[in-house]
Parts: C-alpha cells; structure tokens; sequence
C-alpha cells in the first residue's frame, strides 16, 4: 500500500496501463511534457516517449474524433479533455460516433477501447466555465459508461477498468478532491467492477445515495443525523451508466427513504432519473418522497459558489425532513 492523493492515483494507473499495453496512449491539450493543467499524466512522455503521450491541438472534437479513429484501428486511446465544461465542443463525436460505432456496424468493428477522461464539479472558484457537472447529457446515450470516483483508491481502480473495458468510457473526476482526497492505495494493478454500487455504511432508517466528490459532503452530513438518532444507510453509485438499481432498490426496500444528491443543476439531473426507477421498484414500501438535493438551475456562480452547493448541512435537512415526514 502506498499513500496518495487523487492525482497521483490516476497518474499510477495511467502508468500501469501504458506499461502493460503498448496499445495504450494519452492526449489532450497540455499532456505533454507539462502533464496536463492538473499534472495528471506528468513524467508519461518522458517515460513512454512522444509517440504514447503527447499534446493536441485546442480542438475538443478533434481529440475525441482522433481517439475515435484510434480505437476503431485497435489502440486503446485514453484522450483527456482539459474540463468537463469543454466536453461539449465533442457531444457529436461522443454521442453520434462513439457510442454508436459497434451498434450501426453489428459490431464488425467498434471504439470499446477508448477512454475519456474529463475533471468535472466545482469547489476550486473556478467559476461557470470550470465548474460544470455534465453526466446527465451523457446518461442519456446508450453505448456508453460513465464513472465517477470517490477517493485516490476508488480512482485508480476503476480507471484501470475503464481503460481495459470493452466500452466507450467516460471517466469524470472530481478536480476539488485531486489534491485534497489522500488515501492508503494497492500499489501495481488491481480493478474495480464497473456499473457495482458500494454500499460504504448499513442502517434503517434513510438511504443516501450520490457519487463523487458529493460522498464527502454525504459523510458529513451522515455524522450530523447521527447524532439525532437517525440511522443512515450510504450508497456510493460510482458508475452513472449503467447504474446499479438492484443495490439501491434492495437499499431503499429496507429502509422505505431515500436522498439523492449531486452537484449538477436539479432539472434534468441524473437524480430525477434514479427516482423515477425506484419509486417504480418501491412504490409501496417508501415511507416518504424520494429527496433530491443538487445545485440550483442556474448557472454556476463565481461569488456565490457556496450557496450553489449541495452542502453537508443541506443533505442533513433532506435526511431529517425525509425520516420525519
């Protein structure tokens, strides 16, 4: 075991699977020699060389086109794009090409090894161009995964799965936690299983779920209830598509309550659509509404940041309104 934060953890993987498959490469802007705007991929190029870690130009389709014509040729690209918010210059690609590519050839041939990886949320002031949480859009098209972390441990795993998953993935990373989330990590190769919730924490009386960077606003949030008496069972969804509603519906089954929440605005949030699923699978056994604490249908704020955010004590008031209703 070894400690490390969230940017060191995917730097490892990233080492790991450029190591173990010469297939596998890295891109985006700045990837280079300067590692990326956060240093993810540092000291790759200079290991791996020019050819397996190197800069694109500023041209969001364009990378994701580039690593769409890769993987169709058999390598395993891992494109970075520098923020989730600029995602969107390459929707068309991800969404009309990516995700599509095995269905509209009868899987003739495929992109399955192509990985996207993207910092995503806010928490650093970064403002409404560098705080944006897009998995929704995403959610929305078949034929693709889509991963968020929790921690350094969490992080590492679950890129090396995404990485040798036979799917277009999209790996969101919480960019708040990348220097601040510090972990004991397995050191060489190990994986974690892709479209498995975690059940972090057993209890009976409310179920709450979110993902991220959001599960240490949960844990605060869990140690206020608590204190009221209120027991709490905590779900970590890690993989947004596909996710897990076994693990949640059998959650919410026993303790009849369920909080969902996460930073991306309310309407159209992917919270509205677990709701949905599991008051189809639960109807008769909630005891209250299914709670969604997200950010306000905005956008983001610079200056007004912290009343953006689905705080801890913001999650408290959804348990305690929930287990009192």
């Amino acid at each position: 075991m070894a400690k490390m934060n969230m940017l060191q953890a995917i730097n490892d993987a990233l080492d790991i699977a450029m190591a173990a498959n010469e297939k596998v490469m890295c891109f985006g802007e700045d990837v280079g020699v300067f590692g990326g705007v956060f240093r993810a991929t540092s000291n790759l190029q200079q290991k791996y060389g020019k050819d397996r870690c190197f800069n694109t130009p500023l041209v969001e389709q364009g990378i994701i086109g580039f690593a769409n014509g890769l993987a169709a040729q058999g390598s395993f690209p891992v494109a970075e794009i520098q923020f989730a918010d600029y995602i969107f210059p390459a929707f068309d690609q991800i969404v009309n090409e990516s995700a599509k590519f095995r269905y509209r050839s009868g899987n003739l041939f495929n992109v399955g090894n192509m990985t996207i990886r993207t910092p995503y949320g806010g928490g650093i002031a970064g403002g409404l161009y560098h705080s944006q949480s897009p998995e929704a859009y995403f959610a929305h098209t078949p034929g693709l995964k889509i991963v968020v972390p929790r921690n350094p441990h969490q992080a590492k795993g679950l890129l090396l799965a995404s990485i040798n998953d036979p799917n277009p993935t999209i790996f969101f990373e919480p960019k708040r936690l990348y220097r601040a989330s510090v972990g004991e990590v397995p050191e060489g190769e190990y994986q974690l299983p892709l479209g498995e919730a975690e059940v972090l924490k057993e209890g009976t009386d409310v179920t709450v779920l979110g993902w991220g960077a959001q599960m240490e606003v949960i844990d605060k949030a869990v140690e206020m209830a608590e204190k009221e008496g209120f027991s709490c069972e905590v779900i970590d969804l890690r993989t947004i598509l596909p996710w897990d509603v076994d693990t949640v519906a059998e959650s919410v089954l026993k303790t009849g309550r369920l909080v969902i929440t996460h930073e991306a605005p309310l309407t159209g949030g992917f919270a509205g659509e677990i709701a949905a699923t599991i008051q189809e699978r639960c109807f008769l056994y909630l005891e209250s509404p299914i709670a969604r604490v997200t950010g306000m249908d905005t956008p983001f704020p610079l200056v007004l940041e912290k009343e953006h955010f689905p705080n801890h004590l913001k999650v408290y008031e959804a348990i305690r309104e929930s287990v009192e209703f």
